[in-house]
């Protein structure tokens, strides 16, 4: 007896749906089912498997206000190894773990997972394509391939901007649940790139398929196409953003350049910085505790932080009072210690400053910042 059925249920790759036919036959205790493999899939046989392919979706950059990248794709050395070519693993290892900044345990656990065969290429590492490459390619069964990454043209130049991407975490994967992570994605995890991770990240492609005993595909049953990343395009000006970097790279501070007629913001700086390229090859766990340790605080993103900005009006001032000729840069206002007012009619007010010096001229108060003098100004020149 032959029996219709309909299937219909939901996968990665959307919904697959088709009406099949099953055969029932008759005995002594009954309906018995005449199992076939394609009551799985109509078109499925004994040798046939089902194969799901990832395709995986590209990273949208991140552009300055040119089309020059600020974050985009680059490529970097794999360095790696192949079990079958090993002549003494022990002392491979050691060599390996030494020139890498890593502990042997950690390689023997690469080469101890279960997908690894003697012909596999073992990935161990990832470093810049600028380090040199001659010394882990002189120890047997070591190689070394090319691989894609992020990468981050201006370096420390923007690092707080734009921030950087790592691999996904559980806790990741748990608090963006149903949004498309696998085990094998990036996130952003600071600056823009985690800003913009919805925009930037895409959607990955999905194909569910129906494969002979060779690999060949016999059937596609869903489909979903990959969607990339939106590039992000900035007001940013890149040369200028790096100009910024280059002239206060020493200094504990931010910098910013705004265009006035528009209030684009053309350059953001903090300074001093790190290279954000690092948190894509990896960062050794003394490289990680310099930079934590470091008392200039270098990980710290100062133009994310709130400043009192009442100063930038005190340069503003003595514009005014030279244009108009209410201030004479060279005159001595005097010292009127840490606090002063005009007269008693200014009741309980008092201004305050936070240091003493002489002279009291333009080029010392803007020095330090006084607030007493720029008070006497503000008098001079008037409504």
């Amino acid at each position: 007896m032959a029996v219709t059925y309909q299937t219909s249920f939901d996968t990665v790759a959307g919904t697959i749906s088709f009406e099949n036919e099953a055969l029932f036959l008759k005995g002594e205790d009954g309906y018995k089912l005449v199992w076939d493999d394609s009551m799985i899939f109509p078109e499925l046989s004994s040798s046939d498997q089902v194969r799901v392919d990832i395709i995986q979706a590209e990273r949208g950059a991140i552009l300055d206000r040119n089309g020059k990248v600020l974050a985009g794709k680059g490529t970097a050395s794999s360095v790696g190894i192949v079990p079958g070519k090993l002549q003494d693993k022990n002392d491979v290892i050691q060599k390996l773990a030494e020139l890498l900044e890593m502990e042997p345990d950690e390689i023997e656990a690469k080469l101890s997972e279960q997908w690894v065969k003697e012909d596999s290429f073992v990935p161990v590492k990832t470093i810049s394509r600028n380090i040199a490459q001659e010394a882990f390619l002189e120890i047997p069964g070591v190689m070394i391939t090319e691989v894609e990454v992020r990468e981050y043209p201006l370096k420390e130049a923007a690092t707080h901007l734009i921030g950087y991407v790592q691999n996904v975490t559980a806790e990741d994967l748990e608090e963006h649940e149903g949004e498309g992570y696998t085990v094998n994605s990036i996130i952003g995890k600071s600056g823009l790139e985690g800003l913009f991770e919805k925009e930037l990240k895409g959607q990955d492609g999905c194909r569910i398929l129906i494969v002979d005993d060779e690999g060949s595909e016999k059937e596609e049953l869903a489909c979903t196409l990959v969607q990339n990343g939106q590039a992000i395009h900035l007001t940013i000006d890149a040369g200028l953003q790096s100009s910024l970097y280059e002239q206060f790279q020493e200094d504990k501070g931010c910098s910013v350049a705004i265009q006035p007629d528009t209030g684009e913001v053309l350059a953001l700086v903090s300074t001093p910085s790190y290279d954000n390229n690092e948190f894509i090859l990896g960062l050794s766990d003394e490289r990680w505790a310099a930079l934590n340790e470091d008392e200039n605080q270098p990980l710290y993103n100062r133009f994310r932080q709130v400043w009192c900005p009442g100063s930038t009006l005190k340069p503003v001032v003595a514009a005014i009072g030279l244009e108009s000729c209410t201030v004479d840069p060279a005159e001595d206002y005097g010292s009127e210690g840490l606090s002063w007012q005009k007269d008693a009619s200014w009741g309980s007010y008092y201004v305050t400053t936070l240091h003493e010096y002489a002279p009291v001229n333009l080029e010392n108060a803007l020095i330090y910042s006084d607030n007493i003098y720029f008070a006497k100004a503000a008098l001079k020149i008037g409504a």
